[in-house]
This record gives C-alpha cells, sequence and structure tokens, in this order.
C-alpha cells in the first residue's frame, strides 16, 4: 500500500472520509498517479490534489475511480453528496438550523460539523468483516432537519442504504437544485468546477492573454450560474491571479508548489452579471508588475 500524507487537521470529517475511500480504492487498483491521470480526464496533479483533500474531486472523477478499481459507484458517490455538500457550505447552513438557528460558530468548530460527522461515522463503509449497518431514524431525522441540506443528505443516505444491502439504486435519484450547481450571488466564492458551472455548455472565455513571463490566463463566464472566474495555466510557484468583479469581493489562487504550476488552477468565482467590467489581474512571482486585462 502507498504511504500518503497525513490530512490537515481542519478537513471536514465528511471530505475525510471521501478521501480515504478514494486513497483506498487507489491503492486497491495499482495504478500510479500518472497512470490515473492517463486513463481519466484528470491530470497527475489533479489526483494529487484530490487524494490529498487539497480539492474537492468531481463527481466523474470518484465514478472513474470506482471503475478502474472494479468498485461499483453506488457507495463512493454517496460519500462525494455528503463531502460535496460540506465543501461548498450546504451542509453547514444546514447543520445550524437542525440546532434551532444557533450559528455554527456557537457552539466551536467540532459541534458545528457533528451532523455530518454522525451521519458518516453511522453510515460509512463497514470494516473488512463487519455488516454494513443501516441508516437509523435518528440519522433521518438529522438529515430531514437540516435545511437547506436535508434533501441532499435524504438522497445520499438511500444510495448508501441500498449499496451496502448488495445493489445499486435502479431509479433515479431525485436530487436537490442545489446539487447541480448555484445561481448568481450563491455563486459568489464557490469553486466552479465543484459547482459544475464549468461544464462545456454552460461557460463562455471572453478574455484569453498570455503574460510577459509566459503564463497563460483566461477569464471564464458561467453563463448559467451568472459567475467569473479566472484560469491560470503555465504558472510558476508564487504566481497569483485574481479576478475583480463590480460589487464583489476579489477572488484569487496562488501556484503553491509544483504540482499546482504543472497543473491548470481557477479561482473562486465572483459573482457578475456578465463578463463585462470584470477585471483579471496577474501577480507574478518575485514581486514583478501586476498585469491586468478586461473583457
Amino acid at each position: 500500500m502507498s504511504r500518503w500524507s497525513g490530512l490537515p487537521a481542519s478537513l471536514d470529517q465528511r471530505m475525510r472520509q471521501l478521501v480515504v475511500q478514494l486513497r483506498r480504492l487507489k491503492d486497491h487498483s495499482g495504478l500510479s498517479l500518472a497512470a490515473l491521470a492517463a486513463r481519466t480526464p484528470y491530470s497527475k496533479s489533479s489526483w494529487e490534489r484530490y487524494l490529498n483533500g487539497k480539492k474537492l474531486p468531481p463527481r466523474d472523477a470518484v465514478e472513474a475511480l470506482c471503475r478502474l478499481a472494479g468498485e461499483p459507484v453506488g457507495r463512493l458517490v454517496a460519500l462525494w453528496e455528503l463531502a460535496d455538500a460540506a465543501w461548498s457550505g450546504r451542509g453547514r447552513s444546514g447543520a445550524a438550523q437542525a440546532r434551532g438557528g444557533r450559528s455554527a460558530a456557537d457552539d466551536g468548530p467540532e459541534r458545528a460539523t457533528a451532523p455530518g460527522t454522525a451521519v458518516v461515522a453511522a453510515a460509512g463503509p463497514p470494516a473488512d468483516g463487519e455488516a454494513t449497518p443501516r441508516p437509523t431514524r435518528r440519522l433521518a431525522g438529522l438529515a430531514a432537519g437540516a435545511g437547506a441540506g436535508g434533501v441532499a443528505l435524504a438522497a445520499a443516505l438511500a444510495l448508501w442504504a441500498a449499496a451496502g444491502a448488495g445493489g445499486l439504486v435502479t431509479g433515479a435519484v431525485p436530487e436537490a437544485p442545489e446539487m447541480t450547481g448555484c445561481r448568481a450571488r450563491a455563486c459568489d466564492g464557490k469553486d466552479p468546477e465543484s459547482m459544475r458551472c464549468d461544464l462545456p455548455d454552460l461557460v463562455r472565455t471572453p478574455l484569453e492573454r498570455t503574460a510577459a513571463g509566459g503564463e497563460r490566463v483566461q477569464l471564464r463566464y458561467g453563463t448559467v450560474c451568472g459567475a467569473a472566474w479566472g484560469r491560470l495555466r503555465d504558472g510558476r510557484i508564487g504566481d497569483r491571479v485574481e479576478v475583480v468583479a463590480p460589487g464583489v469581493a476579489p477572488r484569487s489562487v496562488r501556484v503553491m508548489d509544483r504540482f499546482d504550476a504543472e497543473d491548470s488552477l481557477v479561482t473562486p468565482m465572483a459573482a457578475a452579471r456578465g463578463p463585462e467590467g470584470v477585471r483579471l489581474c496577474l501577480y507574478p512571482a518575485g514581486g514583478g508588475a501586476r498585469e491586468c486585462f478586461s473583457a
């Protein structure tokens, strides 16, 4: 079995559980990161980030790894649904409603994630040789009381129960609208890949430039999501790209290591009515002069 780096202590338990299972599948498949990249649409550096909890993998990546490892997709998709809710923040808002409207900050970080953690702990995959637990009424109550995240949690639990019983759900499980993305202000600060705002039919690229240092930058705009983001390719460690839209906070991403430099990076989204008036700036490593572009 390969040796993995430790996961960040601050990583949400739902995301942690997903990463642990993805690592298990990767090790079971016997494939290296380079081999995964060759057999899927995702680069070696993307897989490195997914398997070290640095970024939520797309659902398609989870399904692809299941197929390569000869594993039914049901269980991992159920975990992904929970991790996606936690990563996007929907799980946190639902948890506050389930506690009677108190904010997550009132209870501190551990209790703020307690509902999601309880669901994963009880509905997660069993250890070798153990029977698969079934969702209890208490878990169903937690999902139902989770407000905005309740539908997503209930769907994930139903899928998990069916997969754990030895079969997959044969009918389509209804998804909450939030699970397919976001719109306008709800997208502000979210990851475009995780929110599926970057699907080919839903995105425009009104601006593409090559900077003086060779970095390639793009301004991308999600036509359905109503938000803009920046994309950086061929960056150097220390480079930072920032997208600035009227009326919302600037959003940026920095090249932190060689994996980031080898792959493309995207900023979080900035809500915008259109790409007009949105500015994209590159701050080169080493304190060089910034380069800004507008659509």
